[in-house]
């Protein structure tokens, strides 16, 4: 039997020294371990034939690095292997103050957006000291310039078209519209739940600090500078989201291009506009401005709209948005953009031939990238992948084992609850080494147009392309009867199923209020549910939820054959 003792870096707490203790006892050559978080040290007790190697190894998979030190000092013992107890003066109990020379937060979060919120209110909620750092408009992009102000615009377009189109019996009507005060209300809304939904929730954590500044990476990785003032950390979660990004068009930027942000915020409607992209930001903001008055032309490079999503849907979006009056053009590449007095010149390749389009503003919606410019990941050993994304493994560890990340910026799917369900992922791993990981079996999405295109699971050429036979039933809007009481008659829904089991694999649909369908269908695929189990359930009649019901019920009968409850 021999010991060695080590000094171990990043431990702050009890847990801490339960988590060293533990990945320490499961390796085969060692009898025991004392740790002491205080000290910040270990001994470990090796059966014959032990290496350091090992331990070391073993703690560095564990997320603390340590090294062999001299038996000198006061490692208190316990026995058994178990970690030392209580508190002292160097335990990071309350908010504490970074820069005062005492211990750094048990967690540091960089970005205060959906993951960078979840990963601190789960430290929290463990017990922990958290530090979230924000260089920019706290709360990140959903509230401020995202998911929230795009939402409120999209409703405030749909009552004015709505309005315009009439309904049988009552005439159309053009209202009035103020624009500005229709942008004004939207930033009354986002300033109301930037305070409620973040100020206010981070105010009621106490061990929560939210500190401003531009957090760049030492180069250990076990902490971050901000503006010049050192942070340490026992663990850091990386949560800065994306940003709007642009092709590089020649002479795109000497237009002034607007993004999903900056078109938020215009002072007019420009009486024209081309958007650049027909996923779906570039779907949804180019709707709404048609639909406050201008003539929006949609030029996506790729063969067909929402290339993501399934085909047949992405055609019926397509139908509907040129029924409102939009010039959709896809396989359109722009060679080059030039300013032409007033307006911008875009020269555009069309199947055969090149054509110029006029439009006032360009409105840019390609894609997003990482916000990772200037924060010395590389120094810090932290990788990065082809697309500049931050890499994680399925814990949502970087290459760096103290550090996580969360969120849009590690190239997840770019939805509000993804990002938080990772954030809190993040943080229970880094804090707790749970063994959490990220389950995205089923990740709801939709695009907010008008009819609303949502989709979760797979449709029937992913499931056959990975092995499945399926089943698939689409219930037309005209047999449903909610949709024929709101004269609301363009669009399907669809489900995906397992042939023999009638598991459900997936669903689509394009239909007003399809987004509203998307949590009971997601629940379906993630529990497995089946067909049967959807049919055999009661739905509320002359809802949009009974959709749901009667898609499933067309895999194995003809709907237009049922009386309106059957």
């Amino acid at each position: 039997m021999k010991s060695i003792y080590l000094r171990i870096d990043g431990m702050t707490c009890e847990a801490c020294a339960r988590s060293v203790t533990k990945a320490l006892e499961n390796v085969p050559e060692v009898e025991g371990a004392d740790v002491n978080y205080l000290e910040g040290r270990g001994r470990v007790r090796f059966a014959d034939g032990g290496r350091l190697e090992t331990v070391l190894s073993a703690l560095e998979k564990a997320g603390y690095r340590a090294e062999e030190t001299e038996a000198g000092g006061s490692l208190g013992t316990t026995g058994g292997g178990r970690a030392r107890a209580g508190k002292g003066p160097d335990s990071s109990q309350g908010k504490g103050d970074p820069d005062a020379g005492g211990p750094g937060p048990d967690l540091l979060v960089i970005g205060s957006g959906s993951a960078g919120m979840a990963a601190a209110i789960r430290g929290a909620e463990l017990g922990r000291t958290v530090t979230v750092v924000e260089s920019g408009t706290l709360g990140g992009t959903c509230v401020n310039v995202g998911c929230i102000p795009s939402k409120n615009l999209i409703a405030a377009a749909e009552h004015m078209h709505r309005a315009r189109s009439g309904f049988p019996g009552i005439g159309p009507t053009d209202p009035p519209v103020d624009w500005r005060e229709v942008v004004e209300a939207k930033r009354k809304l986002v300033e109301e739940l930037r305070q409620v939904k973040y100020r206010d929730v981070l105010d009621a954590y106490p061990q929560i600090t939210l500190r401003r500044g531009r957090a760049r990476f030492t180069s250990d990785g076990r902490g971050v500078e901000v503006d010049g003032a050192r942070i340490r950390a026992n663990r850091v979660v990386i949560a800065t989201g994306t940003s709007p990004w642009s092709p590089p068009i020649p002479g795109l930027e000497d237009v002034e291009p607007l993004d999903s942000t900056t078109a938020m915020e215009l002072e007019e409607v420009p009486e024209s506009l081309v958007v650049l992209g027909g996923s779906a930001v570039g779907l949804e903001l180019g709707q709404t401005f048609a639909r406050f008055g201008s003539r929006v032309t949609v030029l996506e490079l790729a063969p067909r709209l929402l290339p993501l999503e399934d085909a047949d849907a992405a055609s019926t979006a397509r139908e509907a948005l040129e029924a409102e009056g939009l010039r959709i053009e896809t396989g359109a590449g722009t060679s080059r953009v030039v300013r032409d007095g007033g307006q911008v010149k875009l020269y555009v390749r069309l199947e055969d031939r090149e054509e110029e389009i006029r439009a006032d503003r360009i409105l840019v919606a390609t894609g997003r990238r990482a916000n990772i410019s200037d924060m010395n990941l590389e120094a810090a050993g932290i990788e990065v992948d082809e697309r500049g994304f931050v890499q994680v493994d399925e814990g949502l560890r970087t290459s760096h084992p103290s550090v996580y990340a969360a969120g849009e910026v590690a190239g997840l799917p770019g939805f509000v609850y993804v990002a938080a369900s990772a954030g809190r992922t993040a943080a229970a791993n880094a804090l707790e080494g749970m063994g959490e990981t990220l389950d995205l079996r089923a990740v709801p999405r939709v695009v907010f147009t008008s009819p609303q295109v949502a989709a979760v699971g797979m449709n029937r050429e992913e499931a056959e392309a990975q092995g499945h036979s399926v089943d698939t039933g689409t219930l037309d809007l005209a047999h449903l009867p909610r949709a024929a009481v709101e004269h609301e008659r363009r669009g399907w829904l669809r489900v995906v199923a397992e042939e023999g089991s009638g598991r459900l694999l997936g669903f689509q649909a394009v239909a007003p209020n399809a987004a509203e369908l998307l949590g009971a269908a997601t629940l379906a695929v993630r529990k497995g549910l089946t067909v049967d189990d959807l049919t055999e359930t009661l739905h509320p009649y002359l809802t949009w939820a009974e959709g749901l019901k009667l898609a499933a019920q067309t895999v194995s009968k003809d709907v237009s054959k049922l009386s309106c409850c059957a």
